[in-house]
């Protein structure tokens, strides 16, 4: 895959390059120019391979990803600008020739010569079409180094805690009220800001939750990343409990390959481990019965479970159900949202908790309108979600993956309160 992402970004540079240097701009023409771009571009794809493939410091790593992204990210926009101009003149080739001049003209009126493209790219004023558009893509291409550097420097640590009321009829009465926090995605690996991160941590706390859940990927790839943060997260207790389930960054796929191996079974042994360290349940198919006033209320866990072919299917709903047929509520953990129609719907669980979407890390989050490229992706991908009496949220994430920050989407802390009784309808 990384081969794979080096080569198309050659190809982008190759074709940004010699469009800049069929015009006119000054500095494009410049003997150090090519130094220049291509002195960074190889640069920057050699500091990707290292940074993906040997454990260097982690402000290295952010450095070289924040450039990467941002990098990609204009490249793209431009070569779409630059693909747009050329079929544009590609298109006016082929009419010039299929179609002679002389028969272009005697086929038109007046009005409608007056008003038709010239086929020449000849300057208008002192500049052609296919150069303003050159020009105009540096422009636009360069406008999302704003917000991603906005995204950077506030929004991935910016956290938001959003209260959700779930309306559960079964519920029994002694667990009405009851307060749960979810946080998900911690993605370890990509943080560089300890204090931030405690700050999120204090502000869940802070909330004095009942029980906790965590939905999963507490790492990019290996156990390691967990020692300078497990500290901070072994703070995160609750009265009743915190709650995990593993996502499927925490297997170490994408680091040792989907191949079996001694160190990929250490690595996984580690990162279970790590949760026991802290303190915290970890649910591998199986559930607990959490026991309130003479009440119970079963808390289910599965291993990571995605419905498309990219994520592991490691989970056994039936297997966590069993011994949970005479709980009243069923409440489960699983990471991967796509779980949620392919399996959980056709079982009696009342409420799943998922994570792993992100949000994709941008786009647009109010209090009755939300939108992120991710939702072409996942159908359900934030949010509450309801079908029938079932129930499905989504957080999406307290870390970030690839790209160090957020925008629009910012990091999550929710609080869940537990009412017995339907929702009431809207007013």
């Amino acid at each position: 895959m990384l081969l794979f992402n080096a080569i198309l970004l050659l190809f982008f540079d190759c074709y940004i390059f010699f469009a800049l240097r069929a015009t006119k701009i000054k500095t494009v023409r410049k003997k150090w120019f090519p130094v220049v771009w291509w002195g960074y571009s190889i640069g920057l794809l050699i500091s990707l391979l290292l940074a993906t493939k040997f454990d260097l410091p982690l402000s290295f790593r952010s450095v070289v990803l924040v450039a990467f992204f941002m990098t990609a990210v204009c490249k793209f926009i431009f070569i779409i600008i630059l693909l747009i101009d050329d079929l544009r003149r590609g298109g006016l080739w082929i009419v010039r020739l299929f179609v002679p001049a002389k028969g272009r003209a005697s086929h038109a009126t007046a009005s409608t010569i007056a008003d038709t493209e010239p086929t020449t790219d000849a300057p208008r004023n002192g500049i052609s079409r296919s150069e303003f558009l050159t020009k105009s893509g540096l422009i636009v291409a360069s406008l999302p180094i704003f917000p991603l550097s906005w995204g950077i420097i506030s929004g991935g640590y910016d956290y938001r805690i959003r209260r959700q009321k779930l309306y559960l009829p079964d519920l029994p009465a002694s667990f009405h009220g009851l307060r749960i926090g979810q946080i998900s995605d911690v993605h370890s690996g990509s943080f560089y800001n300890q204090k931030a991160v405690r700050g999120g941590v204090e502000m869940l706390l802070g909330e004095k939750p009942d029980a906790i859940f965590f939905t999963g990927d507490l790492v990019n790839n290996v156990a390691p990343e967990m020692r300078d943060y497990q500290d901070i997260f072994s703070k995160v207790k609750a009265d009743l409990g915190v709650f995990s389930v593993l996502g499927n960054h925490d297997y170490g796929d994408y680091y040792y390959g989907k191949e079996d191996s001694p160190a990929k079974r250490k690595n996984l042994k580690d990162l279970i481990d790590t949760h026991k360290v802290m303190g915290w349940d970890l649910l591998m198919d199986e559930h607990r019965m959490l026991s309130l006033g003479g009440d119970q209320l079963a808390i289910v866990g599965v291993q990571n479970w995605g419905a498309g072919h990219r994520f592991p299917k490691k989970g056994d709903l039936k297997k966590a159900l069993q011994g949970t047929e005479e709980s009243a509520v069923k409440l489960l953990l699983s990471h991967d949202p796509s779980h949620w129609r392919a399996q959980v719907l056709n079982t009696d669980v009342d409420v799943m908790f998922a994570g792993h979407t992100h949000g994709m890390q941008f786009g647009v989050r109010a209090e009755h309108f939300q939108w992120s490229p991710v939702q072409y992706i996942y159908k359900e991908w934030a949010g509450l979600y309801q079908e029938q009496k079932q129930q499905l949220y989504v957080n999406v994430g307290y870390g970030f993956l690839g790209y160090p920050g957020r925008v629009g989407i910012l990091p999550e802390i929710t609080i869940f309160e537990l009412i017995k009784g339907n929702k009431p309808p809207l007013s």
